[in-house]
């Protein structure tokens, strides 16, 4: 009979030992997630990337290349919708004090949008706690509308008008009001919402929220091309004088 070699010789089929397992689980664990990922199918993005609005919920969601393609077309039944990368200016749109008292908008900066759920134009204005949606009737939206049809461009869901009035000084008794009128993504908009809110300070927002909306709106200015022309209407010819066009008769 051999001697012992003084090795523990471990029984078939026994599991081995807790400390094992762990270290086992510990090399085989994953690398941990870095930075951010699409919200659709968790491909890593880069800080730079594009969103796809939620029409139901009215979220944004970070999506990568591939996934905001599949949502670009205006007219698909989705429940999302790919925002653009548009920004355009509208110069010397009419949006006086009377308009904007129209408007019924209680403050001097805000964004409207369509809400094709609603079948709506809705307006947001920021604050403290955020973006504050307009209660208030927005009816005189559809007469500015008619009076600067340039403004039917404006995509819904995913484009809005941000408009910005501020006092212009001037002397007399008038309201000399100075506005600035914008196409930009809806995103840009919660962007701004979200900088102000963590910058607001006492009633008006503060000196540090009123420069970051100067050098928000300096970016857009800068990014911003001028709002195509509105083209000439084709007059129909049902309205046309006898004898201009058609068969005459």
């Amino acid at each position: 009979m051999s001697a012992p070699t003084g090795r523990r010789t471990v029984p078939q089929g026994r599991a081995a030992s807790p400390v094992a397992a762990l270290l086992r689980v510990s090399r085989n664990r994953p690398e941990p997630v870095v930075g951010e990922r699409c919200e659709m199918c968790a491909a890593p993005i880069g800080e730079e990337h594009q969103h796809v609005v939620n029409l139901e919920s009215r979220s944004l969601m970070c999506g990568c290349r591939a996934c905001y393609l599949l949502f670009t077309d205006d007219g698909a039944q989705l429940r999302y919708r790919a925002v653009p990368d548009r920004y355009l200016r509208f110069d010397g749109l009419p949006l006086d004090a009377r308009t904007w008292d129209e408007l019924q908008i209680p403050v001097g900066l805000a964004f409207l949008f369509r809400n094709s759920l609603q079948d709506r134009t809705i307006a947001f204005y920021p604050g403290p706690a955020g973006a504050t949606e307009s209660e208030l009737p927005l009816d005189a939206w559809s007469t500015i509308v008619e009076a600067n049809p340039e403004l039917a461009v404006l995509r819904p869901d995913v484009e809005a008008l941000l408009v910005r009035r501020t006092d212009a000084g001037g002397g007399g008794g008038g309201r000399e009001i100075a506005a600035s009128c914008h196409l930009v993504p809806i995103d840009a908009c919660y962007e701004l919402v979200g900088r102000l809110r963590t910058l607001w300070r006492g009633f008006d927002g503060g000196r540090e929220a009123h420069d970051a909306m100067d050098a928000f709106f300096a970016h857009v200015q800068a990014r911003s091309k001028p709002a195509p022309p509105v083209p000439t209407k084709v007059v129909d010819e049902a309205s046309a004088p006898v004898g201009a066009g058609g068969d005459g008769s």
